[in-house]
Protein backbone atom coordinates (compact mmCIF):
# COMPACT_ATOMS: atom_id res chain seq x y z
CA UNK A 1 0.00 0.00 0.00
CA UNK A 2 0.88 3.36 -0.82
CA UNK A 3 1.49 4.38 2.94
CA UNK A 4 4.05 1.87 3.96
CA UNK A 5 6.41 3.39 1.28
CA UNK A 6 6.18 6.82 2.80
CA UNK A 7 6.48 6.69 6.60
CA UNK A 8 9.46 3.71 7.37
CA UNK A 9 10.60 5.64 10.22
CA UNK A 10 7.02 6.80 11.83
CA UNK A 11 5.54 3.34 11.41
CA UNK A 12 8.14 1.86 13.67
CA UNK A 13 6.58 -0.04 16.76
CA UNK A 14 8.59 1.76 19.55
CA UNK A 15 10.02 -0.21 22.31
CA UNK A 16 6.85 -0.81 25.28
CA UNK A 17 6.91 -3.37 27.47
CA UNK A 18 4.35 -6.66 26.21
CA UNK A 19 3.83 -7.20 30.00
CA UNK A 20 3.20 -5.76 33.42
CA UNK A 21 5.98 -5.30 35.82
CA UNK A 22 5.46 -8.31 37.71
CA UNK A 23 3.16 -10.98 37.20
CA UNK A 24 0.27 -10.43 35.25
CA UNK A 25 -1.93 -12.22 37.54
CA UNK A 26 -0.83 -10.23 40.21
CA UNK A 27 -2.58 -7.34 39.58
CA UNK A 28 -1.29 -5.00 41.99
CA UNK A 29 1.56 -4.82 40.26
CA UNK A 30 0.32 -2.59 37.72
CA UNK A 31 1.12 1.30 38.21
CA UNK A 32 -2.22 2.55 38.23
CA UNK A 33 -0.82 6.15 38.39
CA UNK A 34 -3.53 8.66 40.72
CA UNK A 35 -1.82 11.36 38.53
CA UNK A 36 -2.39 9.89 34.80
CA UNK A 37 -5.32 9.00 32.73
CA UNK A 38 -6.57 7.97 29.80
CA UNK A 39 -10.09 8.96 27.82
CA UNK A 40 -11.55 6.01 26.26
CA UNK A 41 -10.24 2.92 27.81
CA UNK A 42 -13.42 1.19 27.86
CA UNK A 43 -16.47 2.73 26.51
CA UNK A 44 -20.15 1.20 25.56
CA UNK A 45 -20.13 0.73 21.93
CA UNK A 46 -18.43 -2.63 22.78
CA UNK A 47 -15.01 -1.45 23.72
CA UNK A 48 -14.35 -2.49 26.78
CA UNK A 49 -12.67 -6.06 26.26
CA UNK A 50 -9.88 -7.53 28.46
CA UNK A 51 -7.55 -5.85 26.16
CA UNK A 52 -7.96 -2.64 26.00
CA UNK A 53 -7.64 -2.30 29.75
CA UNK A 54 -4.24 -4.81 29.97
CA UNK A 55 -2.59 -2.15 27.42
CA UNK A 56 -3.87 1.28 29.82
CA UNK A 57 -2.77 -0.98 32.58
CA UNK A 58 0.32 -1.91 31.10
CA UNK A 59 0.99 2.17 30.49
CA UNK A 60 0.56 2.62 34.49
CA UNK A 61 -2.82 4.28 33.77
CA UNK A 62 -5.10 5.07 37.09
CA UNK A 63 -7.54 6.65 35.75
CA UNK A 64 -10.64 5.95 32.73
CA UNK A 65 -12.97 8.99 31.42
CA UNK A 66 -16.08 8.14 29.63
CA UNK A 67 -19.62 9.48 28.53
CA UNK A 68 -22.29 8.48 30.32
CA UNK A 69 -25.10 9.27 27.65
CA UNK A 70 -28.17 10.12 28.91
CA UNK A 71 -29.92 9.57 26.02
CA UNK A 72 -28.41 6.02 25.72
CA UNK A 73 -30.21 4.72 28.98
CA UNK A 74 -33.65 6.97 29.33
CA UNK A 75 -34.82 5.58 25.82
CA UNK A 76 -38.41 6.03 26.67
CA UNK A 77 -39.46 9.05 29.33
CA UNK A 78 -39.45 7.36 32.81
CA UNK A 79 -38.05 3.89 31.34
CA UNK A 80 -34.24 3.29 31.72
CA UNK A 81 -31.47 0.31 30.21
CA UNK A 82 -28.38 0.75 32.51
CA UNK A 83 -27.21 -2.40 31.39
CA UNK A 84 -24.65 -1.39 29.15
CA UNK A 85 -23.07 0.82 31.55
CA UNK A 86 -23.22 -1.38 34.16
CA UNK A 87 -20.66 -3.63 32.33
CA UNK A 88 -18.53 -0.89 31.50
CA UNK A 89 -18.35 0.57 35.43
CA UNK A 90 -17.67 -3.23 36.38
CA UNK A 91 -15.10 -3.70 33.76
CA UNK A 92 -13.16 -0.22 35.92
CA UNK A 93 -13.71 -1.40 38.79
CA UNK A 94 -12.62 -5.49 38.12
CA UNK A 95 -9.30 -3.35 36.46
CA UNK A 96 -8.59 -1.35 39.38
CA UNK A 97 -9.55 1.52 37.85
CA UNK A 98 -11.16 5.22 38.54
CA UNK A 99 -13.59 6.42 36.60
CA UNK A 100 -14.38 9.99 35.84
CA UNK A 101 -18.12 10.21 34.12
CA UNK A 102 -19.16 12.35 32.34
CA UNK A 103 -23.12 12.92 32.61
CA UNK A 104 -23.59 13.68 29.23
CA UNK A 105 -26.46 13.90 26.67
CA UNK A 106 -30.11 14.61 26.27
CA UNK A 107 -33.10 12.75 24.93
CA UNK A 108 -35.31 14.53 22.29
CA UNK A 109 -38.12 14.23 24.50
CA UNK A 110 -36.90 16.01 27.19
CA UNK A 111 -35.09 18.98 24.91
CA UNK A 112 -36.16 22.37 25.54
CA UNK A 113 -34.48 24.33 22.61
CA UNK A 114 -30.84 24.20 23.81
CA UNK A 115 -31.37 23.49 26.77
CA UNK A 116 -32.87 20.66 29.23
CA UNK A 117 -37.11 20.61 29.92
CA UNK A 118 -37.94 21.87 33.29
CA UNK A 119 -34.76 22.14 34.41
CA UNK A 120 -35.29 25.36 36.62
CA UNK A 121 -37.98 23.15 38.16
CA UNK A 122 -37.29 22.50 41.81
CA UNK A 123 -35.13 19.49 42.76
CA UNK A 124 -37.03 17.87 45.17
CA UNK A 125 -40.75 16.08 45.70
CA UNK A 126 -41.22 19.20 48.21
CA UNK A 127 -40.86 22.22 45.71
CA UNK A 128 -36.96 23.00 47.23
CA UNK A 129 -33.74 22.36 45.92
CA UNK A 130 -32.45 21.55 49.36
CA UNK A 131 -34.61 19.01 50.79
CA UNK A 132 -31.85 16.40 52.00
CA UNK A 133 -31.78 12.23 51.63
CA UNK A 134 -35.66 11.69 53.32
CA UNK A 135 -37.57 13.91 50.35
CA UNK A 136 -37.99 12.04 46.71
CA UNK A 137 -36.66 13.94 43.66
CA UNK A 138 -39.16 16.12 41.35
CA UNK A 139 -40.18 13.75 39.26
CA UNK A 140 -40.85 17.04 36.98
CA UNK A 141 -37.33 17.76 36.83
CA UNK A 142 -36.03 14.99 34.23
CA UNK A 143 -32.32 16.14 34.58
CA UNK A 144 -32.59 15.75 38.78
CA UNK A 145 -33.97 12.29 38.11
CA UNK A 146 -30.95 11.43 35.89
CA UNK A 147 -28.70 12.57 37.97
CA UNK A 148 -30.55 10.65 41.30
CA UNK A 149 -30.38 7.25 39.42
CA UNK A 150 -27.50 7.02 37.80
CA UNK A 151 -25.23 8.37 41.22
CA UNK A 152 -27.65 5.54 43.02
CA UNK A 153 -26.60 3.12 41.21
CA UNK A 154 -22.86 3.81 40.66
CA UNK A 155 -21.59 5.31 44.02
CA UNK A 156 -20.00 2.94 46.33
CA UNK A 157 -22.08 0.87 48.17
CA UNK A 158 -25.29 1.67 45.00
CA UNK A 159 -27.02 -0.61 43.15
CA UNK A 160 -24.66 -2.18 40.81
CA UNK A 161 -21.78 -2.51 44.27
CA UNK A 162 -24.17 -4.34 46.14
CA UNK A 163 -25.31 -6.31 43.23
CA UNK A 164 -21.87 -7.58 42.58
CA UNK A 165 -20.05 -7.45 45.73
CA UNK A 166 -17.87 -4.87 44.70
CA UNK A 167 -16.62 -4.29 48.06
CA UNK A 168 -16.35 -1.02 50.40
CA UNK A 169 -15.27 1.74 48.20
CA UNK A 170 -15.74 0.64 44.87
CA UNK A 171 -17.16 2.97 42.31
CA UNK A 172 -17.52 5.98 40.96
CA UNK A 173 -16.45 9.38 42.74
CA UNK A 174 -15.84 11.75 40.13
CA UNK A 175 -18.60 13.13 38.04
CA UNK A 176 -17.95 15.84 35.54
CA UNK A 177 -21.10 17.17 34.33
CA UNK A 178 -21.45 17.99 30.62
CA UNK A 179 -18.50 17.97 28.63
CA UNK A 180 -16.95 21.45 27.11
CA UNK A 181 -19.85 23.56 27.53
CA UNK A 182 -17.91 26.43 26.48
CA UNK A 183 -18.39 24.83 22.63
CA UNK A 184 -21.43 25.08 20.70
CA UNK A 185 -20.87 21.58 19.12
CA UNK A 186 -21.65 20.35 23.28
CA UNK A 187 -24.01 23.12 24.75
CA UNK A 188 -25.70 25.64 23.09
CA UNK A 189 -28.22 26.43 26.09
CA UNK A 190 -26.33 29.59 27.57
CA UNK A 191 -24.06 29.97 30.72
CA UNK A 192 -27.40 30.51 32.68
CA UNK A 193 -29.12 27.00 31.59
CA UNK A 194 -25.38 25.36 32.49
CA UNK A 195 -25.27 26.97 35.87
CA UNK A 196 -28.25 25.49 36.19
CA UNK A 197 -27.57 22.10 35.02
CA UNK A 198 -24.83 22.27 37.30
CA UNK A 199 -26.20 22.90 40.32
CA UNK A 200 -28.75 20.92 40.21
CA UNK A 201 -26.29 17.61 39.57
CA UNK A 202 -24.32 18.88 42.08
CA UNK A 203 -27.01 19.17 44.82
CA UNK A 204 -28.30 15.53 43.97
CA UNK A 205 -24.54 14.05 43.48
CA UNK A 206 -24.01 15.54 47.09
CA UNK A 207 -27.52 14.71 48.42
CA UNK A 208 -26.97 10.48 47.53
CA UNK A 209 -22.83 10.44 47.70
CA UNK A 210 -21.47 13.34 50.46
CA UNK A 211 -18.32 12.31 49.43
CA UNK A 212 -18.57 12.86 45.76
CA UNK A 213 -16.30 15.01 43.55
CA UNK A 214 -18.39 17.25 41.54
CA UNK A 215 -16.26 18.38 37.79
CA UNK A 216 -17.08 21.37 36.23
CA UNK A 217 -17.48 20.10 32.52
CA UNK A 218 -14.15 20.93 31.38
CA UNK A 219 -13.14 23.85 29.22
CA UNK A 220 -11.67 23.36 26.34
CA UNK A 221 -10.79 27.92 25.98
CA UNK A 222 -12.19 27.83 21.86
CA UNK A 223 -14.98 29.84 21.50
CA UNK A 224 -16.39 31.56 24.98
CA UNK A 225 -13.34 32.73 26.90
CA UNK A 226 -15.14 34.48 29.63
CA UNK A 227 -17.34 30.83 30.01
CA UNK A 228 -16.34 30.31 33.73
CA UNK A 229 -16.41 33.89 34.95
CA UNK A 230 -20.33 34.23 33.92
CA UNK A 231 -21.04 30.53 35.79
CA UNK A 232 -19.36 31.83 38.72
CA UNK A 233 -21.04 35.54 38.52
CA UNK A 234 -23.94 33.78 39.06
CA UNK A 235 -23.23 30.99 41.87
CA UNK A 236 -22.09 33.94 43.77
CA UNK A 237 -25.12 35.57 44.38
CA UNK A 238 -26.82 32.11 45.08
CA UNK A 239 -27.94 31.48 48.72
CA UNK A 240 -27.13 27.67 48.15
CA UNK A 241 -23.60 28.61 47.14
CA UNK A 242 -21.51 28.12 49.90
CA UNK A 243 -23.60 24.98 51.40
CA UNK A 244 -22.85 23.07 48.29
CA UNK A 245 -19.24 24.34 47.20
CA UNK A 246 -20.46 26.30 45.01
CA UNK A 247 -21.90 23.46 43.13
CA UNK A 248 -18.57 22.01 42.44
CA UNK A 249 -15.36 20.47 43.91
CA UNK A 250 -12.95 20.05 40.68
CA UNK A 251 -12.23 22.47 37.68
CA UNK A 252 -11.24 20.64 34.26
CA UNK A 253 -9.86 22.02 31.58
CA UNK A 254 -9.18 20.92 28.16
CA UNK A 255 -5.60 21.62 26.36
CA UNK A 256 -4.88 20.22 22.57
CA UNK A 257 -2.15 20.65 19.73
CA UNK A 258 0.05 22.98 22.13
CA UNK A 259 1.16 21.69 25.20
CA UNK A 260 2.01 25.15 26.56
CA UNK A 261 -1.91 25.49 26.91
CA UNK A 262 -1.72 22.98 29.49
CA UNK A 263 -0.28 25.11 31.93
CA UNK A 264 -1.81 28.64 30.61
CA UNK A 265 -5.18 27.29 30.61
CA UNK A 266 -4.90 26.02 34.25
CA UNK A 267 -3.16 29.31 35.30
CA UNK A 268 -6.42 30.97 33.58
CA UNK A 269 -8.82 29.31 35.24
CA UNK A 270 -6.98 29.56 38.97
CA UNK A 271 -7.01 33.27 38.30
CA UNK A 272 -11.01 33.64 37.40
CA UNK A 273 -11.89 31.41 40.71
CA UNK A 274 -9.34 33.55 43.16
CA UNK A 275 -11.18 36.57 41.78
CA UNK A 276 -14.11 35.24 43.43
CA UNK A 277 -12.27 33.97 46.72
CA UNK A 278 -12.14 30.24 45.49
CA UNK A 279 -9.41 27.46 44.73
CA UNK A 280 -9.95 24.33 43.32
CA UNK A 281 -7.94 21.20 42.35
CA UNK A 282 -7.74 21.76 38.66
CA UNK A 283 -7.25 18.82 36.35
CA UNK A 284 -6.56 18.50 32.68
CA UNK A 285 -8.90 15.54 31.67
CA UNK A 286 -8.11 15.84 28.09
CA UNK A 287 -4.74 17.22 26.16
CA UNK A 288 -3.71 15.42 23.08
CA UNK A 289 -2.18 16.04 19.70
CA UNK A 290 -3.38 14.29 16.15
CA UNK A 291 -1.06 12.91 13.80
CA UNK A 292 -0.50 13.66 9.89
CA UNK A 293 2.32 11.24 8.60
CA UNK A 294 0.03 8.03 10.31
CA UNK A 295 -3.29 6.29 9.01
CA UNK A 296 -5.68 7.65 9.44
CA UNK A 297 -4.33 10.81 9.72
CA UNK A 298 -3.63 12.87 6.26
CA UNK A 299 -0.27 10.89 5.36
CA UNK A 300 0.17 13.08 1.91
CA UNK A 301 -0.20 16.93 4.15
CA UNK A 302 3.98 18.07 3.16
CA UNK A 303 3.06 21.69 2.71
CA UNK A 304 2.56 23.04 6.74
CA UNK A 305 -0.89 24.64 5.39
CA UNK A 306 -2.02 21.36 5.07
CA UNK A 307 -0.93 19.68 8.29
CA UNK A 308 -1.98 23.14 10.41
CA UNK A 309 -1.63 21.85 14.47
CA UNK A 310 -1.03 18.06 13.43
CA UNK A 311 2.13 16.27 14.22
CA UNK A 312 3.98 13.28 13.73
CA UNK A 313 3.86 10.56 15.76
CA UNK A 314 6.98 11.49 17.24
CA UNK A 315 6.06 14.99 18.20
CA UNK A 316 2.73 13.34 19.77
CA UNK A 317 5.06 11.53 22.01
CA UNK A 318 7.25 14.85 22.61
CA UNK A 319 3.74 16.98 22.90
CA UNK A 320 2.44 14.09 26.25
CA UNK A 321 5.64 14.84 28.06
CA UNK A 322 5.68 18.80 27.39
CA UNK A 323 1.68 19.10 28.10
CA UNK A 324 1.98 16.73 31.62
CA UNK A 325 4.81 18.46 32.43
CA UNK A 326 3.45 22.47 31.49
CA UNK A 327 0.37 21.23 33.47
CA UNK A 328 2.09 19.64 36.63
CA UNK A 329 4.13 22.79 36.93
CA UNK A 330 1.24 24.84 37.50
CA UNK A 331 -0.35 22.39 40.31
CA UNK A 332 -2.29 20.37 38.28
CA UNK A 333 -3.59 17.11 39.94
CA UNK A 334 -4.58 14.74 37.77
CA UNK A 335 -3.26 14.44 33.64
CA UNK A 336 -5.29 12.38 30.72
CA UNK A 337 -4.26 12.10 27.68
CA UNK A 338 -7.49 11.43 24.36
CA UNK A 339 -7.13 9.35 24.04
CA UNK A 340 -6.27 5.23 23.98
CA UNK A 341 -6.95 4.28 20.17
CA UNK A 342 -7.48 6.16 17.15
CA UNK A 343 -11.26 4.27 17.36
CA UNK A 344 -13.80 7.10 15.78
CA UNK A 345 -12.33 10.06 16.61
CA UNK A 346 -14.62 12.95 15.82
CA UNK A 347 -15.84 11.14 12.77
CA UNK A 348 -19.20 9.14 12.54
CA UNK A 349 -18.90 5.62 13.15
CA UNK A 350 -18.54 3.42 10.13
CA UNK A 351 -15.84 5.86 8.45
CA UNK A 352 -13.18 3.82 7.09
CA UNK A 353 -10.99 3.55 3.65
CA UNK A 354 -8.14 1.94 3.13
CA UNK A 355 -4.54 3.81 3.46
CA UNK A 356 -4.09 6.37 0.33
CA UNK A 357 -2.26 9.08 -0.83
CA UNK A 358 -4.76 12.06 -1.14
CA UNK A 359 -6.53 10.65 -4.60
CA UNK A 360 -10.10 9.15 -2.35
CA UNK A 361 -10.62 12.90 -1.33
CA UNK A 362 -12.46 13.63 -3.94
CA UNK A 363 -15.45 11.30 -2.65
CA UNK A 364 -15.81 12.86 1.14
CA UNK A 365 -13.85 11.89 4.37
CA UNK A 366 -10.63 11.07 3.23
CA UNK A 367 -8.63 11.10 6.46
CA UNK A 368 -9.67 10.77 10.39
CA UNK A 369 -8.39 11.77 13.70
CA UNK A 370 -4.85 10.18 14.73
CA UNK A 371 -5.18 10.43 18.30
CA UNK A 372 -4.96 7.02 19.69
CA UNK A 373 -1.71 5.82 21.82
CA UNK A 374 -2.56 2.16 19.85
CA UNK A 375 -3.68 2.19 15.95
CA UNK A 376 -6.74 0.62 15.40
CA UNK A 377 -7.04 -2.79 15.23
CA UNK A 378 -8.50 -4.85 12.19
CA UNK A 379 -11.93 -5.20 13.33
CA UNK A 380 -12.57 -1.61 14.60
CA UNK A 381 -16.23 0.43 13.82
CA UNK A 382 -13.56 3.01 12.12
CA UNK A 383 -10.52 3.19 10.19
CA UNK A 384 -9.80 -0.29 10.33
CA UNK A 385 -6.96 -1.07 7.38
CA UNK A 386 -3.81 0.49 9.24
CA UNK A 387 -0.73 -2.25 7.86
CA UNK A 388 0.86 -1.66 11.48
CA UNK A 389 -3.47 -2.45 13.08
CA UNK A 390 -3.57 -2.97 16.92
CA UNK A 391 -0.11 -1.33 17.35
CA UNK A 392 1.40 1.44 19.90
CA UNK A 393 2.63 4.57 18.42
CA UNK A 394 5.74 6.26 20.40
CA UNK A 395 3.20 8.01 22.18
CA UNK A 396 3.07 4.82 24.22
CA UNK A 397 6.19 5.00 25.53
CA UNK A 398 6.19 8.76 26.52
CA UNK A 399 2.89 7.69 28.71
CA UNK A 400 4.75 4.64 30.34
CA UNK A 401 7.48 7.11 31.05
CA UNK A 402 5.78 9.69 32.55
CA UNK A 403 3.39 6.62 34.74
CA UNK A 404 7.13 5.34 35.95
CA UNK A 405 8.69 8.18 36.74
CA UNK A 406 5.77 10.53 38.24
CA UNK A 407 3.02 7.13 39.33
CA UNK A 408 4.44 5.74 41.91
CA UNK A 409 5.41 8.48 44.48
CA UNK A 410 3.55 11.96 45.17
CA UNK A 411 5.94 15.23 44.07
CA UNK A 412 5.27 18.96 43.55
CA UNK A 413 6.47 21.74 41.17
CA UNK A 414 9.34 23.53 42.11
CA UNK A 415 10.01 25.73 39.10
CA UNK A 416 9.44 26.65 35.14
CA UNK A 417 12.24 28.20 33.07
CA UNK A 418 13.02 29.35 29.84
CA UNK A 419 9.80 29.00 28.22
CA UNK A 420 10.93 32.07 25.90
CA UNK A 421 14.56 30.86 25.44
CA UNK A 422 16.39 27.81 23.68
CA UNK A 423 15.72 25.02 26.33
CA UNK A 424 13.03 24.78 28.78
CA UNK A 425 13.15 23.02 31.90
CA UNK A 426 10.59 21.96 34.42
CA UNK A 427 11.47 21.36 37.75
CA UNK A 428 9.60 18.72 40.28
CA UNK A 429 10.58 17.38 43.78
CA UNK A 430 9.05 13.79 45.08
CA UNK A 431 7.96 13.20 48.66
CA UNK A 432 10.79 11.23 49.15
CA UNK A 433 13.21 14.13 48.05
CA UNK A 434 14.42 13.28 44.54
CA UNK A 435 14.36 16.50 42.42
CA UNK A 436 12.75 15.51 38.91
CA UNK A 437 14.06 17.66 35.85
CA UNK A 438 11.82 17.82 32.90
CA UNK A 439 14.15 19.24 29.86
CA UNK A 440 13.54 20.18 26.02
CA UNK A 441 15.31 22.46 23.04
CA UNK A 442 12.79 24.89 21.49
CA UNK A 443 14.95 25.30 18.91
CA UNK A 444 16.20 23.74 15.46
CA UNK A 445 19.82 23.23 16.23
CA UNK A 446 21.31 20.57 18.65
CA UNK A 447 22.29 21.79 21.64
CA UNK A 448 23.97 20.95 24.89
CA UNK A 449 22.56 22.18 27.95
CA UNK A 450 24.56 22.61 31.56
CA UNK A 451 22.14 21.94 34.23
CA UNK A 452 23.12 22.47 37.85
CA UNK A 453 23.57 19.74 40.07
CA UNK A 454 22.72 19.05 43.92
CA UNK A 455 23.40 15.44 44.24
CA UNK A 456 26.66 13.34 42.43
CA UNK A 457 24.71 12.00 40.18
CA UNK A 458 21.46 11.31 38.83
CA UNK A 459 19.29 9.34 36.29
CA UNK A 460 18.61 10.22 32.83
CA UNK A 461 15.61 8.63 31.32
CA UNK A 462 14.80 8.83 27.41
CA UNK A 463 11.70 8.09 25.26
CA UNK A 464 13.03 5.24 23.73
CA UNK A 465 13.03 3.26 27.00
CA UNK A 466 16.47 3.83 27.91
CA UNK A 467 18.32 5.24 30.63
CA UNK A 468 21.93 6.37 32.03
CA UNK A 469 23.37 7.52 34.92
CA UNK A 470 25.17 10.87 34.94
CA UNK A 471 28.07 12.19 37.00
CA UNK A 472 28.32 15.29 37.87
CA UNK A 473 31.35 17.41 36.94
CA UNK A 474 32.23 20.46 38.96
CA UNK A 475 28.73 20.56 40.17
CA UNK A 476 26.93 20.54 37.12
CA UNK A 477 25.00 17.82 34.65
CA UNK A 478 25.75 18.16 31.24
CA UNK A 479 23.14 16.81 28.47
CA UNK A 480 22.59 16.49 25.31
CA UNK A 481 19.26 18.01 23.62
CA UNK A 482 17.52 16.88 20.50
CA UNK A 483 16.98 20.06 18.05
CA UNK A 484 12.78 20.79 17.79
CA UNK A 485 11.57 19.79 14.14
CA UNK A 486 8.82 21.23 11.77
CA UNK A 487 5.57 21.55 13.45
CA UNK A 488 2.88 24.07 11.85
CA UNK A 489 1.53 26.22 14.64
CA UNK A 490 1.05 29.89 12.89
CA UNK A 491 -0.79 31.31 15.83
CA UNK A 492 1.52 30.82 19.17
CA UNK A 493 0.22 32.28 22.16
CA UNK A 494 3.42 32.66 23.66
CA UNK A 495 7.28 33.35 22.58
CA UNK A 496 8.10 29.93 22.02
CA UNK A 497 10.03 29.76 18.53
CA UNK A 498 8.47 25.85 18.45
CA UNK A 499 4.73 24.73 19.93
CA UNK A 500 6.23 21.17 20.01
CA UNK A 501 10.21 21.37 20.93
CA UNK A 502 12.41 18.36 20.22
CA UNK A 503 12.90 15.29 22.49
CA UNK A 504 12.58 15.72 26.15
CA UNK A 505 14.39 14.19 28.08
CA UNK A 506 14.01 13.56 32.41
CA UNK A 507 16.68 13.54 34.72
CA UNK A 508 16.25 12.40 38.30
CA UNK A 509 18.98 13.37 41.74
CA UNK A 510 18.34 11.32 44.77
CA UNK A 511 19.39 12.90 47.70
CA UNK A 512 21.46 10.06 48.38
CA UNK A 513 23.26 9.79 45.68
Amino acid sequence: MALLAIMPASAQVPIVPTTAPGSLVDADNYIRSDRLGITFIGFIDGNMGAERYRRALILGAGWNRWPLYWDRVERQPGRYDWSAYDRLVAADIHNGLRSNAILLGRPAFWQDGQSVANLFTPIFADGSDSAGHDVPINLNNPWAQYVHYAVTRYRPGGVLARHNDFGAGKGIRAWEIWNEPDVAQFWSGGSEAYARLLKVAAIVIKTVDPDASVIFGGLLYAQNQGFLSQILRRFQSDPLSVRYNWFFDVMAVHAYDDPWRSGWLTKVAQDTLARYGLTRPVWVNETGVSVWNDYPGPVWAYSPDRRNRLATAQQQAHFLIMSAAFAWSKGVDVVMYHQLYDDCGNYPAGTDFPPHHGELCANGACYGDAFGIYRNPRDAHCFSHHPLANTPRPVAQAFRLLAEVFGRVDFAPVSLTGLKEVSTSIVFQRSSGERIHVLWNNTAAPRSQSLKATAAAATVYFMNGESMTLPAVNGVYMVELKPATDYYFPDLESDRSSAIGGEPIILVESPNS
